[in-house]
């Protein structure tokens, strides 16, 4: 296995070892208990004892003394380096033939702060998003409900003490002592679960955790009465596949105007034009991309506008001086989707709104101020700031957010998984904008800003690590295998452009030497396939399957070799449509 041709670093992922008891099996990885099944049906996505920062980085802890006995109890200590201060946890896991348990003793030593220290519990999503749940809560009242189907914007569950509910023939109880917990819903970041948490975000954070705290978690089994509510289905629509973008700063078009067979060999059907007025004066990029356009005239140039929008200012003022300066560089626009510079970072639950004009009063005025141009609303950042804001979507012609499957974990497996919660994130995303036009903005895997802190985390080490700006799978077989899988993902949702990639950059198709990353060759075979129908699509956690008109695309998502598809570690290939059978398809790694 060639780890830097699959991963883009040497770095091995992480192996974990199965425990069984009975018919109830869980994986032990990096000191988590993960994919809980009884019977074969899963009942918990994981476990963990999770320590973020004050930017929401997960701190990686150091693992000691791990021990298992009898096969399925582990003890060990983790020790999380805080910079000013520590968080030393004793924890201790067990896997019965009906239940599993979880227990920790933490102790904080030094300047300790944290935005969370504690259990986390996570739901998958397939035949829970939907179903039946019964939450017990602290003051003994108990609440008969369901998981939702649609993302919640916010907790669906407060105040919780346990959880019951339905895995297959399996009733789930799962009770959580030592804090206090809640639920959100984790699929509005990407991630294929619901997720119970202590320490409510109604609460002031960073904060100081108490010198020692002790948490439990306890999940039992037994068989359920009567039959299984049938799950639910994100609904699709009939699709053709959707334009492909690609996105640039200025800077970037400058060197595509140099090199402009960098942009030949990929042949996206549209650019979209990163401009930030928050970070100085656009004629600059404005020229960039001009002089891009003067190479590729008929490439639609769409503005991503990232405007000031001051409360008590003068919008029309604002937006005439930015038209003025797309004129003035000579750049022929195709479309400008406008967002405030504040509704980049996320607003938690519990916090204050950050002031900003009523979106109405913003969209009108970049209406008025480019009055031939389709308008978008929206976010630069990712589904859960449009979703717990939707009037940023506002009357516009099209709506726009992208997506990041790094924000709360960052291991292969999690990562691939994100690709179960793309169909619910479109589906809850079409609950908001209706029937207009639905474009999905950068989606990559690095992250290329962050909503919940005050900066990407940094990663010289090129490692596996949430909230990176820079991850090294994007430079392997990985990042263009988990792109294949989410345009299957996307393509029953009636999205019109998506944007897999920059050009250039630690998220770009084309390396700093000028050669190409993987992910080019699957971008620009994607790319010549927009308009085509959908005629199927499948994905599934090994494999994802794209049929259009013209070709079909199979994906294998797992490193291991898939034999029936006779692809290699995250491997792909393109098919013909006419030649759909034929073993002269060949296949790419």
């Amino acid at each position: 296995m060639d780890l830097r041709a699959l991963y883009g670093t040497d770095i091995p992922p992480v192996q974990g070892r199965r425990l069984v008891a009975g018919d109830a099996a869980v994986t032990l990885e990096s000191g988590q208990l993960r994919h809980l099944t009884v019977a074969g049906v899963e009942a918990i996505r994981a476990v963990s004892f999770l320590v973020r920062d004050r930017d929401w980085g997960t701190v990686t802890p150091r693992i000691d003394d791990l021990t298992i006995t009898d096969g399925c109890t582990v003890t060990y200590r983790a020790t999380y380096d805080m910079g000013t201060g520590q968080i030393v946890a004793d924890i201790a896991l067990s896997l019965r033939p009906d239940g599993m348990e979880a227990q920790v003793t933490a102790r904080c030593s030094g300047q300790v702060w944290t935005n969370r220290a504690g259990f986390t519990v996570l739901h998958p999503i397939h035949g829970v998003a939907g179903a039946p749940v019964r939450v017990e809560h602290a003051d003994g009242s108990v609440t008969d409900g369901y998981f939702p189907d649609l993302i919640a914007p916010w907790q669906p569950f407060q105040q919780i003490t346990g959880l019951i509910h339905r895995a297959g023939d399996s009733q789930i109880t799962c009770r959580l002592t030592g804090d206090v917990f809640e639920m959100e819903d984790q699929r509005q970041w990407g991630d294929a679960s619901f997720k119970t948490y202590n320490r409510p975000l109604a609460l002031p954070w960073p904060y100081q955790p108490d010198a020692v705290f002790r948490q439990a978690v306890q999940v039992t089994w037994q068989p359920a009465q009567g039959a299984a509510p049938p799950a639910w289905v994100p609904p699709t629509r009939a699709a053709v596949f959707p334009q492909t973008a690609l996105v640039l700063t200025g800077r970037d078009a400058e060197r595509a105007a140099q090199t402009p067979d960098d942009l030949r060999g990929i042949n996206p059907s549209r650019i979209l034009c990163h401009l930030d007025a928050a970070a100085g004066p656009l004629d600059p990029d404005l020229a960039g991309f001009a002089r891009l356009q003067a190479q590729f005239p008929d490439l639609a140039m769409d503005l991503e506008l990232i405007a000031l929008c001051t409360l008590g200012g003068d919008l029309d003022a604002e937006f005439a001086a930015h038209a003025q300066a797309v004129r003035d560089a000579g750049l022929r626009a195709a479309s400008v989707m406008v967002t405030p510079s504040v509704d980049r970072q996320s607003t938690p639950p519990g916090s204050e709104w950050p002031p900003c004009p009523p979106i109405a009063d913003i969209h009108a005025a970049a209406r008025r101020a480019f009055p031939d141009l389709p308008l978008g609303g929206g976010v630069a950042s990712f589904f859960p700031e449009l979703n717990r804001k939707p009037a940023l979507a506002g009357d516009a012609d099209f709506v726009t957010h992208g997506l990041c499957p790094i924000v709360h974990a960052a291991d292969d497996l999690s990562v691939m998984e994100t690709l179960q919660a793309v169909p619910h994130i479109l589906a809850s995303g079409r609950g908001i904008i209706g029937d207009r036009d639905y474009r999905l903005g950068p989606s990559t895997i690095a992250m290329r800003q962050n909503p919940y802190g005050s900066r990407t985390i940094p990663n010289p080490d090129r490692d596996r690590i949430c909230m990176a700006d820079d991850d090294p799978r994007q430079d392997g077989a990985f990042a263009a295998v988990w792109t294949l899988g989410l345009a299957t993902a996307i393509a029953g949702a009636g999205l019109t452009v998506w944007t897999p990639a920059a050009l250039y950059g630690p998220r770009g198709l084309i390396r700093d030497d000028g050669t190409a990353r993987p992910l080019a060759a699957l971008v620009a075979a994607l790319a010549d396939c927009a308009g085509q129908p959908v005629v199927r699509v499948e994905l599934t956690e090994g494999r994802a399957v794209l049929s259009l008109r013209d070709a079909t695309f199979t994906g294998n998502l797992r490193p291991q070799p898939d034999d029936a598809a006779d692809l290699g570690g995250f491997g792909w290939r393109q098919t013909a449509a006419k030649d759909l059978h034929s073993p002269a398809a060949t296949p790419r790694s």
